[in-house]
């Protein structure tokens, strides 16, 4: 994985107006808190002196649109697979396992993606990543066309889990590339403009759910299961080679690190720790995900009782390009002066938006909600990966951004497993019983799924006590006032250039 272009010799730091100062991506060793361990060194490592900012970026430009073929490639099959193991059992819990799943397979092995971003290039990091998705497309394709289809719907056979696993291990490690594709923000944007960069990262992400609700639903409705793992297949392949048309010269070699086999939790933690606040900043993250996790379980089963899946998807879709929306306003006009803050405003009005937008079973405010939620989600995003880029020291940055990643997942499945089953044997009962319809009508008025609202609405009340309380800690104040002393202390992040 050690493969890439090489780098040209080092040069004179003043080119292209400053454009040679490495210190955007490979930070020397400084202490970064009041007796804090000092962040690592490898000046040598990263060279952005080779190319101006503006061809710097267009590199970006290219690995981001790769991604988000790739990212559009998997979230295709995944919707897909949703959407098809609700239809073949109508059943929440099935959804709500596959859901869960695959946000605990992204909180075990975030770890050791973070990892191997920081010990190998990140180039070489995203090549082996597609490879791999690759492979496990290709054999979810011949075990789904080898098994027998009355076996494969056939929720007490092993067949349909195998299926849904192969799938979404192939969809984790996709997630790998994510890792590396902040870590490349660092390397190749400048400080001031990386809050917009992550806007743009925010629009990718929009764009994936805008393409794959429709081809997904359409997909599934009209092509069936099979065909839809075909198109995945080619359409991974088409980003794989692609991707190894990229190059990225800044990074000369992986950069010196003190990460240490396949798994360095120890040493996430550490980096993590490194950084007064940072483990605060990945709680208030968290926040999101504990909804996110209802969301996961309950959303497209609400969706499908309320339309077909064809439409479902396309109703989806207009609804996700709200994540266009936001992530254009984020590429804009940044994040303001706090990043932080505007996570926790977002994060508020998310749970007002999750309180509100099936307090009626009508289409329209359903789809207005996810309309709203989606412009939302770049801001909480965006809003961490800015403050880790601008604290962290670039050799750590993949182990802390794997452990927010691993944490920040692991509330997701918790929530999703515990919501499924509640919902589907007590909550959704109750809520179509005579009594339960008659007791919820004042407050969530009529409809069949008034169950799944009733969650819903319990959920956003939580995630608004939640945030609010958040600004009244002693360690929100601290993590913003670390922020603003590291911008306003040096625009390059507060670090001194290395000398040539």
């Amino acid at each position: 994985m050690n493969e890439q272009e090489p780098g040209l010799p080092r040069t004179a730091s003043a080119v292209q107006g400053g454009a040679g100062r490495a210190a955007d991506a490979a930070v020397p060793s400084v202490p970064v808190g009041d007796g804090e361990a000092p962040g690592l060194a490898d000046p040598d490592a990263v060279d952005t002196s080779l190319r101006s900012p503006a061809q710097r970026s267009r590199t970006f430009a290219g690995i981001l649109v790769n991604t988000a073929l790739a990212n559009i490639t998997t979230s295709y099959l995944w919707f897909a697979l949703t959407f098809w193991v609700y239809l073949q059992t109508r059943n929440v819990i099935a959804t709500g396992v596959v859901g869960g799943a695959y946000m605990l397979l992204i909180a075990i092995s975030s770890i050791s993606f973070g990892t191997f971003v920081d010990r190998y290039r990140k180039l070489s990091v995203m090549r082996f990543a597609a490879a791999f998705t690759l492979v496990m497309f290709v054999l979810a394709g011949i075990l789904f066309f080898l098994t027998p289809a009355a076996l494969m719907t056939d929720l007490t056979r092993p067949w349909i889990w195998v299926f849904a696993l192969v799938v979404l291990i192939g969809a984790v490690v996709e997630n790998m590339r994510n890792i590396a594709l902040s870590t490349t923000v660092t390397i190749l944007i400048e400080p001031d403009r990386r809050a917009n960069a992550n806007g743009l990262v925010g629009m990718v992400q929009g764009l994936m759910f805008i393409v794959t609700s429709v081809l997904s639903g359409l997909s599934v409705g009209l092509l069936g299961m099979g065909w839809t793992v075909v198109v995945a297949v080619v359409l991974t392949a088409v980003a794989f080679v692609h991707l190894v048309t990229l190059r990225m010269p800044e990074e000369v070699r992986a950069a010196a690190t003190d990460a240490h086999g396949g798994f360095d939790l120890r040493g996430a933690f550490a980096a993590v720790l490194a950084v007064s606040g940072l483990f605060a900043l990945i709680l208030f993250s968290t926040f999101n995900n504990f909804i996110g996790g209802v969301y996961m379980a309950l959303m497209d089963p609400y969706g499908l009782e309320m339309f077909p899946v064809e439409i479902w998807g396309a109703v989806f879709a207009l609804g996700a390009t709200g994540f266009l929306v936001g992530g254009a306003l984020i590429g804009k006009f940044g994040l303001g002066s706090n990043p932080l803050r505007t996570m926790l405003f977002a994060v508020i009005a998310m749970g007002v938006l999750g309180a509100v937008f099936t307090a009626r079973e009508w289409a329209w405010l359903y789809v207005l909600g996810i309309w709203l939620y989606l412009v939302l989600v770049p801001f909480v995003e965006a809003a961490e990966q800015t403050i880790i880029q601008r604290v962290v020291p670039l050799e750590r940055q993949g182990r802390v951004f794997g452990f927010a990643m691993a944490f920040e997942s692991a509330a997701a499945p918790i929530t999703a497993f515990l919501i499924a089953p509640i919902a589907q044997v007590w909550i959704i009962p109750y809520a179509r019983s005579a009594e339960g319809a008659a007791q919820l009508a004042p407050l969530l008025g009529e409809g069949t799924s008034r169950g799944i609202a009733l969650v819903f609405l319990v959920a956003g009340i939580v995630m608004i006590v939640a945030a609010l309380l958040a600004f009244l800690t002693p360690v929100y104040r601290r993590v913003s006032a670390s922020y603003a002393q590291v911008a306003a202390g040096d625009p390059e992040d507060g670090i001194p250039a290395p000398s040539s």
